[in-house]
């Protein structure tokens, strides 16, 4: 049998012990296991500052006034910025969409402190100035660049594209690093130092017809080397026309002109003495680079001056020309007479004119003696195209 009366005395000490250790299980403010203390109210967000961050640093001494000027602000945008020159003029600058960059828009001077103000404001209203200046660099001297291709203008497939500098340039990578050329249709070429104060871009084989070709050369401000600093920008966006080429062999004694692929005229020619060094006609990838409806030929080692001939095509600086001269037409196609040109008819050389363009290929061959590197001025597609590729500075 039960005993009731003991059941309920080890009851109530259950629940008095139940109690008890309720009464010891820590700090009323602790809460327990698996309870929430959300009240409801959401702790305050941590507000981030804007920052602010200017190109080229604060305190720079030697800054290009041609290089990336430029602020920019992270974790908010620009309220408002002013780049003042040492005169206190305001400088010309463009504030992206976003408001989170400025940059300059006009050339800075040489030698010259820019100094920052404005502000840039955070998401929660916080405002912090922008401010610092920068100087740009003071330049030993500055120098000129000039490009030989003009604007809107249409040369042949051949056509090289040439930057000259008046002195040697020792910072060639440097240079380099600030030219572009684009094309309207995928071109695979390089540049090339052919000379202490030229550099070229050609494509590893002729132009594609009808190309668009932009050429830009970002130097002003970049440095030369030497203390010397690039003193203009130059640049220019010309066309490639039609495909014209022309085959001058001086052992078949013809000029052939082809157009595309075919052959649109073929003349008997004369070109230089074969006897003579001094005259022959190099053979080797030339180029035309001028046209002239009459030229004045003088050669005083030869003993002749001043001889007019017409319809005068030249296709490189040593003095060669495609040009009509009609007392040498018995030899044309028969024997090589003249002093390097390649004469013909003045009819045929008439013909010829009037279809020939700047950047035509002129391909010389059959001769006793080759283009030279120290000759000519367009002797571009006489390099082969590994050795073109090794006359880069940055290779």
């Amino acid at each position: 049998m039960t005993n009731r009366r003991g059941f309920k005395l080890i009851a109530s000490l259950a629940i008095v012990a139940a109690l008890g250790l309720t009464a010891c299980s820590g700090d009323e403010g602790t809460p327990k296991p698996g309870t929430s203390t959300d009240t409801g109210v959401a702790p305050a967000a941590a507000v981030t500052m804007p920052t602010v961050t200017t190109q080229p640093a604060n305190g720079a001494t030697d800054a290009s006034p041609g290089g990336t000027i430029q602020a920019a602000v992270e974790n908010g945008t620009i309220n408002e910025i002013r780049l003042t020159n040492p005169d206190g003029k305001e400088v010309k600058g463009e504030l992206a969409a976003d408001k989170k960059t400025w940059s300059v828009g006009e050339q800075l001077g040489f030698g010259k402190t820019y100094t920052w103000s404005g502000t840039a404001v955070g998401g929660n209203g916080q405002q912090v100035p922008i401010t610092g200046s920068f100087t740009t660099v003071k330049p030993k001297r500055t120098e000129q660049a000039s490009l030989n291709v003009g604007d809107n203008k249409t040369y042949g497939v051949a056509m090289p594209v040439k930057i000259d500098f008046k002195n040697p340039i020792a910072d060639k990578a440097s240079v380099e690093k600030a030219l572009k050329v684009e094309t309207s249709v995928p071109t695979e070429g390089a540049w090339a130092w052919l000379g202490e104060s030229e550099v070229h871009w050609r494509p590893k084989e002729y132009w594609k017809p009808e190309t668009k070709v932009t050429v830009s050369a970002k130097l002003y401000g970049v440095s030369f080397g030497n203390g010397v600093y690039g003193k203009n920008d130059v640049t220019a966006t010309f066309n490639i026309g039609r495909e014209q080429t022309v085959e001058a062999n001086t052992q078949t004694k013809r000029l052939i002109v082809r157009q595309n692929g075919t052959v649109v005229h073929d003349f008997p020619a004369s070109f230089g003495l074969e006897s003579d060094p001094g005259r022959v006609t190099p053979s080797g990838i030339h180029v035309v680079m001028e046209k002239h409806n009459t030229y004045s030929m003088s050669n005083p080692r030869y003993n002749y001056d001043n001889v007019v001939v017409p319809w005068a095509v030249r296709f490189s600086n040593h003095g060669e020309f495609i040009h009509g001269y009609a007392p040498s037409i018995p030899d044309q196609g028969k024997r090589n007479v003249s002093h390097g040109c390649a004469n013909l008819s003045p009819a045929n050389a008439k013909i010829y004119f009037d279809s020939a363009m700047i950047g035509d290929p002129v391909e010389v061959t059959g001769s006793s003696v080759k283009m030279s590197d120290t000759q000519f001025d367009y002797y571009d597609w006489a390099v082969s195209w590994d050795k073109w590729l090794s006359k880069s500075a940055l290779r």
